[in-house]
């Protein structure tokens, strides 16, 4: 007798695929108030919708879920051992709802990238690249801005997260999520005598020319240095433009002070800026508040697990 009806309940946990989603979450509500009533108002059908509903799928699993006492209804031996397989079918199928959603999600909707000009490509790119291959579905668009527009378009929506140098100031209006820290550098071209130092103090530089990067967010701090230091520094040539400054440097016009992940011209030299060291910090910003679309979410995620330099 035993053995006759589990082989009746493996026939019926075969045959459970072939039911309908709305009968599950029929009886699955009957259950909780075991009340057909109740249950039909949950379910936003009528009583007779889900009366029918849950018979059909008793008839598919050939075994009563419920006994009837008039209007009341108790589970039957065979719906209380149902009623774990039918909630994981129930679960299982919202989860995929889910996924799917989010995936169509991820498809609409992309990640409006801000980077600060002054951000090292090489190395982000290596991120970026990885990003795109792990999240195909993904549209990415990268604009690349000075630090008060970054600022204004992230306040104002037109971009989702920015790449910049983080500060108190900005920590203090923004979120904020480090990714790295890196010294800034001297660069000059080959055969310059700072090429047979192992480090660059600030002092060594007095008198030399300099090739000023005006876009530079640090760049106040470093000439408040100097000053005070009593450095005299010769500006040759100056420019809002990283390629432009990097070119000048290379032509031998003078030196300049870079962060190290930004040097990207090939055959520029570089030495460590020492007494006193200067580095910044470059982190993730995004708006505090405002709640992050799939999309951005998975960015987020992949830029925390990320291996970034230093």
């Amino acid at each position: 007798m035993i053995g006759g009806r589990l082989s009746k309940y493996r026939v019926c946990l075969g045959r459970v695929w072939q039911m309908e989603m709305s009968q599950i979450r029929y009886v699955l509500a009957a259950a909780k108030h075991l009340n057909f009533t109740k249950a039909a108002s949950e379910c936003n059908v009528s009583q007779p919708a889900l009366t029918k509903g849950v018979k059909a799928l008793e008839s598919e699993l050939g075994a009563p879920v419920f006994h009837r006492e008039g209007r009341r209804i108790l589970l039957s031996d065979f719906g209380r051992s149902m009623l774990p397989h039918l909630q994981h079918i129930a679960d299982e199928a919202q989860a995929a709802q889910v996924l799917a959603q989010n995936f169509r999600l991820l498809e609409k909707v992309p990640v409006r990238l801000g980077v600060m000009s002054t951000i090292g490509h090489i190395r982000l790119a290596r991120f970026l690249a990885q990003f795109e291959k792990s999240n195909a579905g993904i549209e990415l668009s990268v604009t690349e801005h000075a630090v008060l527009e970054l600022k204004e378009q992230l306040t104002d929506g037109e971009i989702d997260v920015a790449v910049m140098t983080l500060t108190e100031e900005l920590a203090d209006e923004f979120r904020t999520h480090p990714l790295y820290t890196e010294r800034y550098v001297v660069v000059f071209p080959p055969e310059h005598r700072l090429g047979r130092m192992d480090a660059v103090g600030l002092k060594e530089l007095s008198g030399e020319n300099y090739v000023d990067r005006l876009s530079c967010e640090m760049r106040e701090m470093v000439m408040s240095v100097c000053a005070s230091e009593g450095v005299e520094l010769y500006a040759r040539f100056r420019s809002e433009r990283e390629d432009w400054v990097q070119a000048m440097v290379l032509a031998g016009i003078g030196f300049a002070f870079m962060p190290e992940y930004s040097v990207t011209l090939s055959g520029l030299m570089q030495r460590p800026l020492t007494e006193p060291s200067v580095e910044r910090r470059v982190a993730l910003v995004t708006m505090p508040g405002r709640k992050f679309s799939p999309p951005l979410e998975a960015f987020m995620r992949s830029a925390k697990g990320f291996t970034w330099p230093g």
